[in-house]
């Protein structure tokens, strides 16, 4: 199964929570992405079975090996890339928005080359 972009985003999300939280829910989820419930439960179902996940009996998600992969990527990505345009005088809200959009189509090597020369300037 090859992840889409709400795939990623998805997995950042559960990322992003389960470093707030010890457990998280479809509806933290809901709350966090301001998705639809029904929404929620595709994406949830379709990363289960992409093996990004796993949703315990008591309906708790917790993200896999390959999704804790694709989570810090993405989230690694994300907060790279807005400190970054932040540094740049960028409005902190616009950074974040931005970097969401960029994340998602930004190549490894690209990536790796802004990070490295990003890295001396966020710092």
């Amino acid at each position: 199964m090859a992840l889409q972009e709400s795939g990623q985003m998805y997995l950042e999300s559960i990322y992003v929570l389960s470093q707030r939280n010890k457990y998280v829910r479809s509806i933290d989820v809901c709350e966090y992405m301001g998705f639809s419930k029904p929404s929620v439960s595709r994406a949830v179902g379709l990363l289960k079975e992409g093996e990004y996940i796993t949703v315990d009996r008591d309906g708790y998600i917790t993200l896999t090996v390959k999704g804790i992969d694709v989570a810090e990527k993405m989230y690694e990505r994300h907060t790279i890339l807005t400190n970054f345009l932040i540094k740049l005088g960028v409005d902190e809200q616009i950074a974040a928005e931005d970097a969401c959009k960029i994340e998602h189509h930004l190549s490894d090597e690209s990536f790796n080359a802004l990070k490295e020369h990003a890295v001396s300037i966020i710092e």
